[in-house]
């Protein structure tokens, strides 16, 4: 039953974030307030439902939780529709396009938030103990999942999202079929990968918003590894990008695969 529980716990928080959101893009007048409330909604939605996937990886194993996550990415690309709920998706767009740098940054700090509120009531809804899975879990009580010296844990989480972002790039200029799957199995086989070594956040907000204050690293080390990391990792993909052999290499690749 405990499975059941986690999975009904994740599609509850899903489908309330979805009427949300469309309740939100009809009542809100003002783009930059939409923007940033549904950026809060967003990153709230990620990691209340990604704290249950740490109960489903504990009890179950990662390639169980590889399948939730792997199903949940396909639905935020789906739901989220304008909202990113991870700040370099934001910074990638200013460097691109110019957009307004106080924009970004109030849409990142409303990510933030959204991130660190999820908590109270994924704690209350532990606390309950709905499932044998989640008794002793609603306390304030975190352990770190950085298992790797920080400098490792801040390339690893760099080249992954680079990888990642490039990956995205790519499908996004071919348009393949099912490229929502392909990239989601891409980011969750990398998310695996990365699983023992920094825990595979490739999300600042999302690293924060779980483990942030938690035992096993300090608050300096989790800025340098998820989010100096990340964020970089993101910008090098930009600069990888832009070299039109690399960029004409994947499209080709994947114009072969998905041919």
């Amino acid at each position: 039953m405990s499975i059941v529980v986690s999975s009904l716990t994740i599609a509850t928080q899903l489908a309330l974030s979805h009427v949300i959101r469309s309740r939100l893009s009809d009542m809100v007048q003002s783009q930059l307030l939409k923007g940033c409330l549904l950026e809060l909604v967003a990153a709230a939605e990620m990691c209340g439902a990604c704290y249950e996937l740490i109960i489903v990886a504990d009890n179950y194993g990662v390639y169980c939780y590889g399948v939730y996550l792997f199903l949940m990415t396909i639905w935020w690309g789906q739901s989220w529709g304008t909202a990113t709920a991870c700040p370099y998706s934001l910074i990638e767009e200013y460097v691109e396009e110019g957009t307004n740098p106080v924009h970004v940054v109030l849409k990142i700090f409303s990510q933030v938030v959204g991130g660190l509120a999820s908590f109270r009531w994924v704690k209350r809804l532990w606390m309950m103990e709905l499932a044998a899975t989640h008794m002793g879990r609603g306390i304030d009580d975190c352990t770190a999942d950085l298992q790797v010296p920080v400098i490792l844990g801040f390339i690893v989480e760099c080249l992954l999202t680079c990888a990642c972002r490039l990956v995205s790039r790519a499908l996004g200029q071919i348009e393949p079929k099912f490229a929502s799957a392909i990239d989601s199995f891409f980011a969750t086989s990398m998310v695996i990968l990365a699983f023992d070594y920094s825990g595979g956040y490739f999300n600042p907000v999302l690293a924060t918003g779980l483990k942030w204050s938690c035992r096993g690293h300090t608050n300096t080390e989790h800025i340098l590894v998820y989010w100096a990391g990340s964020i970089l990792g993101s910008l090098l993909s930009l600069r990888i990008w832009s070299i039109p052999t690399v960029r004409s290499k994947m499209i080709d690749t994947f114009k072969s695969k998905t041919d």
